[in-house]
C-alpha cells in the first residue's frame, strides 16, 4: 500500500515508519523542515514537504495514497507540562490539524484514515475492566482528543474506513520515560494517582506493529497496549531503573500545583486490548510490564544531571 504519514518523526511515528517500510509498503512522510526530511530518508521513507495545519499541502501529499496515518501531536514532557500555553499547539493539532487531515483525505480520495489517540479519554473505572464501550470522561483537557476522534469517525462511510487507536501510556525508548527515570534518580516524586490503581501502558517496541495492523482493521475505535499494570509496580520499575530504593507518589499539594492538565493521567484505567487483537491479530510482544521496560533510559551517570 502507498501510505502517507503526518507526525512521522515523533515517537509513534518513527516506529510506524520502520514497521511499514519493513513490511514492504510505499511510505511517504509529510515533513515541515529539512532536518525532518533527513530523518525520514534515514528511516527508508520518502519525505514530502507539507504541514498538517495547511490543508492544501496535505491534498498534494495525499495524491495517490491508499491510506493515511495521522500521528501528529505535541505533548510536553516533564515540568514543561505546567507552563501556561504549552498545550496550545497540541490542541491545535487535535482540532484544526485533524480537520485538515480528514478534509484533505476527502479531496484526495483516500479510502482509509488511521488516527492516533489516547486511552486516558476513559472515565476512571477503579478495578473494573475497560473496553471500547466503556464511558469516557470529557473535560477541557480531553476534549481536543475526543473531537479528533469524532472527525475521523464521521469520515467513515461504505467506501471509506476510519480507524482510531487509543494507545496506552508509552514506556521505553522515548523522552518521557527518560525524564521519569531522571526525576526518580534525583529523588523527585513521579507517581500519579493512587498506588493501587491501574494504568494502561505500551512499550515502544509495540507501537509500529500496532499501526501496521491498523491498515487492515475494520472501521472503529480500538484500545492498544499491554496488560494493565498497578501504578505502584510501574513507579517501582522506574525507581529500579534509576537505582534508588523506591519511587514515590505526588501528594495532594503536588497534584494541585501540576493542575488539571495531568488529571486524566491519574485515572484508574484497567484497559483491555482484546478487541483490537480479535479484529487484527495484533498482540503486544511485550505483553506484561516489568522493570526491563526502562532499559532504554539514560545510563545512571546521566540520570542525576
Amino acid at each position: 500500500m502507498r501510505t502517507v504519514l503526518t507526525g512521522g518523526t515523533g515517537v509513534i511515528g518513527r516506529a510506524a515508519v520502520a514497521a511499514l517500510v519493513d513490511a514492504g509498503h510505499d511510505v511517504v512522510v509529510v515533513s515541515r523542515s529539512a532536518s525532518a526530511a533527513d530523518l525520514v530518508a534515514g528511516l527508508g521513507a520518502v519525505p514530502v514537504s507539507g504541514d498538517v495545519l495547511d490543508v492544501d499541502s496535505l491534498v498534494a501529499a495525499y495524491d495517490g495514497a491508499d491510506a493515511l496515518i495521522n500521528l501528529a501531536t505535541r505533548m510536553p514532557v516533564g515540568s514543561n507540562a505546567r507552563r501556561r500555553g504549552v498545550w496550545r499547539q497540541h490542541d491545535r493539532l487535535c482540532g484544526r490539524g485533524v480537520a485538515n487531515v480528514v478534509e484533505a483525505a476527502r479531496r484526495a480520495g483516500v479510502r482509509r484514515v488511521v488516527q492516533g489517540s489516547t486511552s486516558v479519554l476513559y472515565a476512571d473505572q477503579g478495578d473494573g475492566w475497560i473496553t471500547e464501550q466503556s464511558p469516557v470522561e470529557i473535560t477541557p483537557v480531553t476534549e481536543p482528543s475526543a473531537v479528533a476522534e469524532s472527525q475521523v469517525q464521521e469520515y467513515c462511510c461504505g467506501s471509506r474506513a476510519g480507524v482510531v487507536l487509543r494507545f496506552g501510556g508509552i514506556v521505553g525508548d522515548d523522552r518521557q520515560t527518560r525524564q521519569w527515570v531522571r526525576a526518580a534518580g534525583n529523588g523527585r516524586r513521579v507517581g500519579l494517582g493512587q498506588p493501587t490503581d491501574w494504568t494502561h501502558v505500551i512499550h515502544t517496541d509495540d507501537l509500529g506493529g500496532a499501526v501496521l495492523a491498523a491498515l487492515h482493521a475494520p472501521s472503529g475505535v480500538y484500545n492498544v497496549g499491554a496488560e494493565p499494570v498497578r501504578r505502584h509496580d510501574l513507579v517501582q520499575g522506574c525507581a529500579d531503573a534509576a537505582q534508588v530504593a523506591s519511587g514515590a507518589f505526588i501528594g495532594p499539594w503536588g497534584r494541585w500545583f501540576i493542575g488539571e492538565r495531568l488529571e486524566p493521567l491519574s485515572r484508574s484505567l484497567r484497559v483491555s486490548a482484546d478487541h483490537f487483537a480479535a479484529q487484527t491479530g495484533w498482540r503486544a510482544t511485550r505483553p506484561q510490564f516489568d522493570a526491563s521496560w526502562f532499559a532504554a533510559a539514560l545510563p545512571l551517570h546521566d540520570l542525576r544531571r
